[in-house]
């Protein structure tokens, strides 16, 4: 990995120059010199006047050490300006790992000025360590370092002696008010996991007192800290992800608690802010020195797998990673998107032993969990703490209660809280729902603050997700109509979409679909979303629109609003053609349908062009549409389908190539033609009789038309 890319995700103050660490090849003795002594000089400045929380010892024995270095270096590099003899092989050899050990020193000096304050306390045994081991290496370094060969002066041999001497006896360092510091966080996470709440007083002691952790701000930034070393946990990194977890849930509790709702932290949040994402340091030093190949790298965490598992679409995850997505409520493959038949984790035994080896040839630790091979049932441990979910309990009942009696911006904070915690996993969603949420964010969506606006309808996206919650959302007087009055006029774009996806996440249950089309403007602003929202927007208004297609009782009502029209118009669109296409196939399956479908100019054009260019389940969901408006729309529609230029063609390719359910539809849909007038001189040479083994005609419809017309559909809620 390039050097620029490891520090590319290292935040605030810049840190002394990159170029500075590119490895020493080819220097003359005098060039190497003074690149050490430059380096050395600048981290020593850098970090220096750098006020360390925590690991104050070993920082400042670690800068101790450096000074000395410089004071060698130095005295070298004039003793070389006066024409002093070359120095010996082995002191170069040591200089030139001088480099490295440079390196790896600013990685971890850089790694604790900047992380977060919980996070160092969490990790205190194991940075602790790292330190330790930069002493062990300084300490190797000097026991071959050629003292006597170099030329030195009588005192600057003296400190590197002494500097030698104290490396060998150090040893690992502990800070023991540190670590009491540490045990405390944890006596917390104790007390909640039994259910109590801690004390006020202790709590504040603890956060404002002994961390410094002293206004809302702060201790946000704490939070979202933490929550990174979530996403880019290793596995054998303690504390675990559920840990974590439960340290998330306490902070972000206390933060409320102590601090209470600051408005000036009101701000709508912006898509295009992605905060760079700080790794461990563990992976920083060793992605310094080799790259992993792509193949065995977790598409999720994009860290190198550890337990490589197979999900039912035959995709490879690193268990860890997979299993915290699917806590998180997905149903769907995180690469491709498909919806996944079943949630069982087949260990991927040939690519595990494919890395292992690729570790042991490049001596990169490798321990594989003991349980790898275990059923995913046996992961439990890997779902919240009990901690996380009654500390998220109390925090909830803090934000209900500014939702009810607290100002403007008090509301708008405690929905956008409410938003997040509703992100992951159903008991959160349940419990919010419990506590009387919903009511008070049902109030909120009509406010004239576009936050408070946005975040409650996307709070309500996200609690949507959990079905008991459906009945709440739907049975809440006035709340459908919100919602979609948020989808036809909200202050944001993204209030508009994620009113569309709230929608969409409703519809699911098949009672609520005609209620839902039946809400004036419903159907028409979800048209016009997918007329002239954004990409995301689109998506959004299809998906929904897809849904409220599969009730027949909607058709008469898509069709007066120009639904039907829109989705037709959707065909071009790359992003939302296959459910576009999807929906237009439930539709044309009544004559209204197909009669309205029909008479818009571009849709056979448009289809024809997704059997051409458009995913295998877009080809599929073409030719079903085609062969249901042949189905339903009568002798014109069959003529106008059948005059189509190139389709001969194209259902001769999905007779080969495309999915299952494509070869069945382009097989029917052939068929349909050879039994038509004068069919066979554009079809006469589909052999498609293979395709209809252990076909049954239903009853009461035309034998040309036999076919199985399930339509499958994998869409999934995203969380936001």
């Amino acid at each position: 990995m390039a050097t620029a890319a490891i520090f590319s995700s290292l935040r605030r103050r810049r840190s002394p120059s990159l170029e500075a660490f590119l490895a020493p090849v080819d220097l003359t003795q005098v060039a190497l010199l003074q690149t050490l002594a430059a380096v050395s000089s600048e981290l020593i400045s850098f970090f220096s006047d750098k006020p360390f929380f925590f690991q104050r010892r070993n920082f400042r024995s670690l800068i101790r050490k450096m000074e000395i270095f410089l004071v060698m270096l130095e005295y070298l590099r004039e003793s070389g300006s006066r024409s002093m003899p070359s120095l010996p092989s082995t002191a170069i050899l040591c200089f030139k790992e001088l480099y490295l050990l440079l390196y790896r020193s600013k990685i971890l000096l850089d790694y604790c000025a900047q992380s977060s304050k919980l996070w160092l306390l969490l990790q205190n045994h194991s940075i602790s360590g790292h330190f330790h081991d930069l002493n062990q290496e300084i300490s190797t370094l000097l026991d071959v370092f050629p003292i006597n060969d170099v030329g030195l002066s009588d005192d600057v041999r003296e400190q590197v002696e002494l500097l030698q001497k104290h490396a060998r006896k150090a040893k690992l360092y502990v800070d023991k008010s540190d670590e009491n510091l540490r045990l405390r966080f944890f006596s917390f996470l104790n007390e909640f996991d039994n259910g109590r709440i801690p004390n006020h007083v202790d709590l504040r002691l603890f956060f404002v007192e002994r961390l410094g952790i002293r206004d809302a701000k702060s201790c946000r930034s704490e939070i979202e800290f933490l929550e990174e070393q979530i996403v880019n946990h290793e596995g054998d990194i303690e504390p675990t992800a559920c840990v974590l977890n439960g340290f998330v849930a306490i902070t972000r509790y206390c933060r409320f608690l102590l601090f209470g709702f600051e408005e000036d932290e009101v701000q709508l949040p912006s898509r295009k802010q992605k905060k760079p994402r700080k790794g461990l340091i563990t992976r920083e030093i060793a992605d310094t020195f080799i790259t992993i190949p792509k193949d065995f790298c977790c598409p999720i965490s994009l860290d190198l797998m550890r337990d490589p598992v197979i999900i039912s679409t035959g995709q490879t995850y690193d268990r860890s990673s997979i299993v915290r997505w699917l806590e998180e409520g997905h149903c769907t493959c995180p690469n491709t998107g498909q919806m996944l038949i079943h949630t069982r984790l087949v260990p991927n035994r040939a690519l595990r032993n494919l890395i292992m080896q690729w570790c042991t040839a490049h001596s990169v630790p490798y321990d594989p969990p003991e349980a790898a091979d275990a059923p995913a049932e046996s992961f439990a441990e890997a779902l919240p703490i009990k901690a996380a979910t009654e500390a998220n309990r109390a925090t909830t009942t803090l934000l209900v209660q500014h939702l009810a009696n607290g100002s403007q911006g008090a509301q708008a904070i405690a929905a956008r809280e409410i938003r997040l915690l509703a992100k992951t996993g159903k008991k959160n969603r349940a419990f919010i729902a419990e506590a009387g949420a919903i009511p008070h964010l049902c109030k909120l969506l009509s406010s004239s603050n576009p936050v408070a606006q946005e975040n409650s309808v996307t709070a309500m996206l996200n609690l949507s997700i959990y079905d008991k919650n459906k009945s709440l959302i739907m049975d809440e007087d006035g709340c459908l109509r919100s919602i979609v009055e948020v989808l036809r006029l909200g202050l944001t774009t993204e209030a508009r979409e994620n009113a569309a996806a709230t929608l969409f996440s409703l519809s699911a249950v098949h009672d609520y679909m005609k209620r839902i089309a039946d809400q004036g403007g419903a159907i028409e602003a979800l048209a016009g979303l997918l007329r002239v929202g954004t990409p995301r927007g689109k998506k959004d208004a299809v998906t929904a629109l897809f849904n409220l297609s599969t009730h027949s009782d909607n058709y008469a009502r898509m069709i007066e609003v120009g639904a039907v029209t829109a989705l037709v118009g959707a065909l071009g669109n790359e992003g939302v053609a296959e459910e576009a296409a999807g929906a237009l196939a439930l539709i044309v399956r009544q004559p209204i349908g197909a009669e309205a479908v029909g008479k818009e100019e571009m849709v056979v054009a448009g289809l024809i062009t997704m059997m051409r260019c458009g995913t295998a389940r877009g080809k599929e969901n073409a030719v079903a549409a085609l062969l249901e408006l042949c189905r339903s729309g009568g002798a014109a529609a069959t003529e106008r389908v059948l005059k189509a230029p190139a389709l001969a063609g194209l259902l001769q390719t999905l007779l080969f190539t495309g999915t299952k359910r494509a070869r069945r539809k382009a097989a029917s849909l052939a068929r349909v033609f050879q039994r038509c007038e004068n069919a066979s001189l554009h079809f006469g040479g589909l052999g498609v009789g293979y395709a209809f083994a252990g076909n049954s005609t239903p009853p009461n419809r035309d034998p040309r038309f036999a076919d199985d017309v399930s339509m499958p559909m994998s869409i999934s809620v995203q969380v936001l």
